[in-house]
């Protein structure tokens, strides 16, 4: 039951059948005997299948969360009595930003590597939205607060946001001292899914002054829009951690110091499973501390 179970996970973290029993070695009809055999011992229908996709039911949806738990419990058991109580092993499957993970989590995901040999790492590096649950991820890192109420999260603390351009940006198209001067100034705007961030905030004497930017260079990966910066193709509104380096190194300036350009929150966002395997609580931990 179990392995059919985790063939079921497979299938929905694969998309189809076909690509299911290509990760696991089996045939399309094995498969699809293996399913018919689940859907038969619980009585109902776990998929919604057309020519080109499917899609969980309700009962579908309640047996995944429920596989991974299960999964989850018995990986934990297997591993505490094979390898002691002291060693770590097996895959831990994450997600994070595109700039923090590879300039802040990478590193902390090599050291734990090096500390943990029987531990193998999928990193998953998006700014967009990944669902945990159906792509079968661990844990994600994430910027802002949280908006799916089904997922549970552990703080990273606040992390404040700066303005920042090339000084060849600068040297040509002046500094700014108020806000209100973006609007003579080339932006690169992040864009998460279909909205690109316009309006960028500030505080002027402790009263929001949200400012509305301008720009001909749009995004949906925090790397590229810092690449642009740094290119010298206008000012960016990036997150302290993605841009400390650059600021540090002067290959980037912060411009409107005295101008709060807000905070925003970094949290480990996670399915509200019941048991999480000693190596996803400890790769948590690892880089909960490196981040601190």
């Amino acid at each position: 039951m179990l392995d059919n179970l985790a063939l079921f996970l497979t299938i929905i973290e694969k998309g189809s059948l076909s690509a299911a029993g290509r990760e696991r070695g089996l045939s399309p009809a094995t498969v699809s005997e293996r399913l018919a055999a689940l859907e038969a011992h619980y009585g109902v229908a776990l998929l919604t299948r057309s020519t080109r996709s499917l899609s969980l039911t309700d009962a579908g949806r309640q047996l995944a969360e429920g596989a991974r738990r299960l999964l989850a419990e018995a990986d934990e058991l297997e591993s505490r009595l094979r390898d002691g109580q002291q060693k770590i092993s097996g895959l831990v499957r994450l997600s994070a930003p595109v700039d923090l993970g590879q300039h802040c989590i990478v590193p902390l995901l090599d050291r734990f590597l090096a500390e943990h040999p029987q531990v193998s790492i999928d990193l998953d590096l998006t700014d967009g939205y990944v669902d945990l649950v159906g792509q079968g991820i661990d844990f994600a890192i994430r910027y802002g607060t949280l908006a799916d109420s089904s997922l549970r999260a552990r703080p990273l603390g606040d992390n404040r946001r700066v303005v920042c351009a090339a000084p060849d940006y600068l040297r040509c198209h002046g500094t700014l001292l108020h806000p209100d001067d973006l609007a003579r100034h080339d932006c690169i705007v992040m864009r998460f899914g279909i909205h690109a961030e316009r309006v960028w905030p500030f505080r002027l004497d402790g009263v929001a002054y949200p400012v509305s930017v301008r720009g001909r260079r749009v995004a949906n990966n925090g790397e590229q829009v810092r690449r642009w910066a740094l290119d010298g193709h206008g000012l960016c509104l990036k997150s302290l951690r993605d841009v400390r380096d650059d600021l540090d190194n002067g290959r980037l300036v912060e411009v409107l110091e005295d101008f709060s350009a807000g905070q925003v929150a970094l949290q480990i966002v996670y399915p509200p499973t019941r048991v999480q395997p000693r190596r996803v609580r400890a790769l948590m931990e690892a880089i909960i501390e490196g981040l601190r």
